[in-house]
């Protein structure tokens, strides 16, 4: 496809909860790089957790994968879209999903054994609010400096949050009442193999280049287009963090 049409497609193509199949084989990334395994974190804790409350689950689809899920589970999702979308997914589960519009967690003191996020936003003290007293918070997060090749690229600031990264995060729980028990910390490569994926990316990533429209950036992108077109990859570097926290 040329310019116009990739544009084209990556402003329209639908996208639904965080299915990330819509990438596959457009945008690559080294996922064997990442020294650990999410799922394989939370699965590991899923035995000994009577609750469980799982932070900005998109559609739903990686806490669905989990089953059999604690007895009581519930699930926020502060994305409107996808609130429907989840809740037809794991309503039949036995999960309850919220929608959110702020850091405050709809729930009482101590509600939960155990709880997770996966690049979603929390607030430590919320989650310390929520989480019982032996209870156990684990997440993955995107870390400020992911793909900041796309904002040089185009000539755009850098993210506002390009501070976030595991010291800071471990530091916000730390003085939010937790013990940080397990951390770690990557790069990892990727690449965008035509523009069309880079357009979806950004358009359903509005944070990381505020502001994005096609003119503001045109010229940059032509000359994104012309490299992808003629064989060569954009490629850039994600990056993760991982921890695992208690109440102190």
């Amino acid at each position: 496809m040329g310019f116009d049409e990739l544009i084209a497609e990556g402003l329209t193509k639908p996208f639904v909860g965080w299915d990330m199949g819509v990438f596959r084989g457009r945008f690559t990334e080294n996922a064997h790089a990442v020294p650990w395994s999410y799922e394989k974190l939370v699965r590991e804790r899923l035995p000994g957790a009577a609750s469980l409350l799982d932070l900005g689950t998109g559609g739903g689809e990686l806490l669905a994968s989990l089953a059999p899920l604690p007895p009581r589970t519930a699930a926020t999702e502060g994305y409107e879209p996808n609130v429907p979308v989840a809740r037809e997914r794991l309503e039949p589960l036995g999960v309850e999903v919220t929608e959110v519009t702020d850091d405050r967690l709809p729930f009482p003191d101590g509600s939960f054994s155990l709880v997770t996020s996966r690049h979603a936003a929390y607030d430590a003290r919320e989650l310390r609010r929520v989480l019982t007293a032996d209870g156990v918070f684990v997440t993955q997060q995107v870390g400020g400096r992911d793909v900041e090749e796309i904002n040089e690229a185009l000539g755009a600031p850098p993210h506002g949050y390009r501070g976030f990264d595991l010291a800071s995060a471990a530091g916000e729980l730390t003085a939010a009442g937790f013990d940080v028990v397990w951390q770690a910390e990557c790069r990892v490569p990727a690449a965008f193999h035509d523009l069309g994926a880079l357009v979806l990316f950004l358009r359903i990533t509005p944070w990381h280049v505020p502001g994005f429209t096609v003119d503001r950036y045109e010229a940059a992108l032509r000359a994104l287009h012309e490299r992808m077109a003629g064989g060569e990859p954009f490629r850039v570097t994600c990056h993760r963090f991982a921890l695992i926290a208690r109440p102190s």
